[in-house]
């Protein structure tokens, strides 16, 4: 690709982006790519994940990173992707200008994860396109109360949060929390809260959906599973559809269906795949939260006192979810397309340039955060984190979650359920508090111990 100068004093701030080299390209593709795509994009692989967590793969990814910083001067580096050019950003004066771009010249969609996720949710927000995106994306705001701090169904997604965390409390003086109970809980919360308490047994709809998300790492590379899957993603849009008919008006169905579709191309509903996948996914977050405080009694009292405190605000539990985020966040890599011509440090690039950010990588970066790969939940509460362009765990500008408030209300809500009742004691695998934290913790092994408070 040709990389043509631009605007001399934008380059007086650095250097300018420059390609790869072979070598860089190798090792970028077997440290960050690969393992990337092996772990799955849409839904992580649990055995994967186990082993990446057994060798610490995330320090093979930053470790290359933290090379080309060095090697490029903290410059855009531009490197061979998957399906073509990509723009990986490496200093923060590149993440500012990322979070700046409009959607529209910075898009959401670009071709492999829309490959995958249109096999999940081809009417959502983040299949779609120009106008019909930006129509779609209002109702998912709204449905969301996105510019919300409080959602107005606040009152009975708490007590469905309450409800479901009472059927898995430990009964006996000492138990065991493990993943599987935590999945089962969040799971009907997710769709008590999408498509009402007639949904909640539906495990055979949450079954679906796991087929299509299984498939959807595959990013639409399976041509004939591809196929298979548009038969189960019909079952599954019919089952949605026949919940959302008569959902209760605070479920973000009934939300989503009290817009306008006159020419029959927005199906409101149609984003509940998204939000399904998004409020299931919250699961491994609580686990990962849970976890972090068992390691931490220090912080395990102070969630704890917060949660006896009761409300909904809870800001020192929240900020321990934050943290748990950007310690282990949802979407390690933030990728957008380019939809047209666009200027970094004074070099421009053509429409279709993919540009990372490897978010993980920023949020623990030793260099430029303090405690890096430490559990400090203190950073959230006094403002300096919120506002770090470096720690992003629902992204900033104009691609920030809609649905930020709301997770950080449900998983927030479900921790503190537990923790006013029960202290939590050892916990599987061991985290160090005294030392740094893992790259990657298996999930799918997380087992807590807990005896009445």
């Amino acid at each position: 690709m040709h990389l043509a100068p631009q605007h001399t004093e934008v380059l007086d701030a650095g250097p300018a982006p420059a390609p790869a080299g072979t070598a860089e390209n190798l090792r970028f593709l077997l440290t960050h790519t690969l393992p990337a795509f092996v772990r799955g994009f849409v839904n992580p692989r649990p055995a994967v994940v186990k082993a990446y967590a057994a060798l610490d793969q995330p320090a093979w990814s930053a470790a290359t990173l933290r090379a080309l910083r060095a090697r490029h001067g903290g410059a855009p580096v531009l490197l061979r992707g998957i399906s073509g050019p990509m723009l990986v950003l490496l200093d923060v004066q590149d993440l500012r200008q990322f979070y700046r771009e409009p959607v529209r010249a910075l898009a959401m969609d670009p071709p492999d994860k829309n490959n995958g996720l249109s096999i999940l949710e081809p009417t959502g927000v983040i299949c779609s396109h120009g106008e019909l995106r930006e129509d779609r994306r209002r109702i998912n705001d709204a449905s969301l109360a996105a510019e919300r701090p409080v959602h107005p169904s606040c009152e009975p997604y708490l007590a469905v949060v309450a409800e479901e965390a009472e059927r898995i409390r430990p009964r006996t003086s000492r138990a065991v929390l493990d993943t599987p109970a935590l999945r089962g809980a969040l799971h009907r919360i997710s769709r008590r809260v999408v498509l009402g308490d007639a949904a909640a047994d539906d495990e055979q709809l949450t079954d679906w959906l796991y087929v299509l998300r299984d498939e959807a790492n595959w990013m639409g590379r399976r041509k004939k599973r591809t196929v298979a899957a548009r038969a189960v993603y019909d079952k599954a849009t019919a089952r949605i559809e026949h919940y959302a008919a008569t959902a209760p008006a605070h479920t973000l169905a009934a939300r989503a269906r009290t817009h306008p579709d006159p020419a029959g191309d927005l199906d409101p509903v149609g984003q509940a795949h998204h939000w399904l996948l998004a409020l299931d996914g919250l699961s491994g977050v609580a686990a990962r939260t849970l976890l972090l405080l068992a390691s931490h009694p220090a912080e395990q009292d102070r969630a704890a006192a917060d949660a006896a405190a009761g409300g909904t605000a809870l800001p020192q539990l929240r900020a321990c979810v934050r943290e748990s985020l950007r310690l282990y966040p949802l979407v390690p890599d933030l990728l957008r397309v380019t939809r047209a011509e666009t200027t970094w440090r004074g070099v421009t690039f053509p429409p279709g340039t993919a540009v990372l950010v490897p978010a993980q990588f920023h949020q623990r970066d030793p260099e430029h955060v303090t405690a890096a790969d430490r559990f400090v939940p203190g950073r959230w509460l006094t403002g300096d984190a919120t506002g770090n362009n470096r720690l992003a765990p629902f992204s900033h500008g104009g691609g920030r979650c809609p649905g930020e408030n709301l997770g950080l209300l449900v998983t927030t809500a479900f921790c503190a359920e537990i923790l006013r009742t029960h202290r939590l004691a050892r916990a599987l695998p061991a985290l160090p508090a005294e030392r740094p934290l893992p790259g990657t913790v298996d999930t799918a092994g997380i087992r807590i111990g807990v005896v009445p408070r």
